[in-house]
């Protein structure tokens, strides 16, 4: 079935050819087409233009965005969206003066929501994540990683990732998986982290690979969590048994995590509000991906990501929403955007570069996913009548999307 996208104010992100990302001075050109229309074909994108070149165009559905703009859906490439529960205790014991550190070491935190999820079934953990996965679609994303790490035993790290090879299956969103065992240092294991490491390496490695229940291996390498030496084991064993690493790194501290993911190709690096100038070389000289969660930022009331210093030395950056129960309770892509450019001084497009091509880039789907480009997926956003794509992070309360089409299906 064909699809007639006519009479488009503007059409955004508009590729001749596929290109991976954008890096520096390039993110701040955002290619558009006024006065534009757009031709799917099924679940694919197959022609764009200007109007004056679409009189003898027919198609069995017709779509009439009059004042409307048109873009590639988000690409979220982080978050922890399969998860049982909420933490909104926590929430308040931060108002009252706890940090994350002193929620941490009196068992709340990623420990709370382990407990939480280990004592839940598949299927309620099942029905909770598939009803996230649901509004976020609703609010626009068109591509999401989810990263299993609120298990912390071997069966309930594998419930976690049964229950995203689930949502792939009943989902027509694409859906990354990572495995982020390394996430906490389990109760049992409190004294003896080493063990905890070995059981990773040794057993849950190998079972995920061998199920293919993920792409990726994932690290939270900070202080107090999972060191250089724990990092550089877990992803050398992920990328022996064929998992892509992505790593949790400089959320509260720096110190090397950064030069140990780039000598182990990580495709990206997540967190970075602390960064040192030793890292932005490492990163120079890589193909890593930089990636900004602002919400994060946002909700725990730390520093915001550099990214302007970042694409200023000629970086690329992503944005996602690092949607989990603790530090970002929410997957809402347009936030984020808006957070980006109001908190970290990203320019709307540099914004929108961020949270789709390159997006897209950090959890290497950029082929098909992330702009508007003859033979990629009609993941798209159809605004309601708005100005400019400008106005998207500038009215940041409001809901601007009309119309989110997944493989070139209305979503529900």
């Amino acid at each position: 079935m064909t699809t007639l996208i006519k009479n488009i104010q503007e059409l955004l992100q508009v590729r001749e050819t596929s290109i991976p990302k954008v890096s520096g001075t390039n993110m701040r050109h955002l290619p558009t087409i006024k006065n534009a229309y757009l031709l799917l074909d099924d679940d694919t994108i197959v022609g764009f233009g200007s109007m004056d070149d679409c009189k003898n165009i027919d198609a069995d559905t017709i779509i009439d965005a009059t004042g409307k703009l048109v873009l590639p859906a988000w690409c979220d490439s982080h978050t922890h969206i399969v998860y049982a529960g909420n933490r909104e205790q926590e929430f308040v014991d931060r108002i009252n003066g706890l940090s994350y550190e002193d929620i941490a070491n009196r068992g709340g935190g990623i420990l709370n929501s382990a407990e939480k999820l280990q004592n839940t079934s598949e299927e309620d953990l099942y029905q909770q994540s598939a009803n996230r996965l649901k509004q976020v679609i609703a609010q626009g994303t068109g591509a999401i990683e989810i990263k299993s790490g609120y298990g912390l035993t071997v069966e309930a790290e594998l419930k976690m990732l049964r229950v995203i090879k689930r949502l792939k299956r009943d989902f027509s969103v694409k859906i990354k998986a990572t495995l982020l065992a390394a996430h906490a240092v389990p109760t049992a294991y409190k004294n003896n982290k080493t063990a905890y490491v070995d059981l990773i390496i040794n057993e849950l490695i190998p079972r995920v690979a061998n199920e293919q229940l993920a792409k990726y291996i994932d690290v939270f390498c900070e202080k107090g969590y999972f060191n250089l030496t724990d990092t550089q084991r877990i992803l050398e064993a992920g990328t022996m048994h064929g998992l892509t690493p992505k790593i949790h790194v400089n959320q509260f501290n720096a110190f090397g995590g950064i030069e140990v993911a780039v000598k182990n190709n990580a495709l990206s690096v997540d967190h970075l509000e602390e960064l040192q100038d030793a890292d932005i070389k490492h990163l120079q000289q890589s193909n890593t991906m930089p990636v900004a969660l602002p919400s994060c930022s946002y909700f725990l009331s730390i520093p915001y990501t550099p990214g302007r210093k970042l694409i200023d030395a000629g970086l690329p950056l992503a944005l996602a929403s690092d949607y989990n129960p603790g530090s970002t309770p929410s997957g809402n892509m347009n936030f984020v955007v808006s957070t980006a450019c109001i908190k970290m001084k990203l320019t709307p497009e540099e914004a929108i570069n961020a949270a789709t091509i390159n997006g897209a880039y950090a959890m290497g789907v950029s082929n098909m996913y992330g702009s508007i480009t003859r033979g990629k997926k009609a993941n798209l956003i159809i605004t309601k009548p708005i100005p400019s794509y400008a106005f998207l992070p500038y009215a940041f309360g409001d809901n601007h999307i009309e119309t989110v089409l997944i493989n070139g299906v209305k979503a529900n």
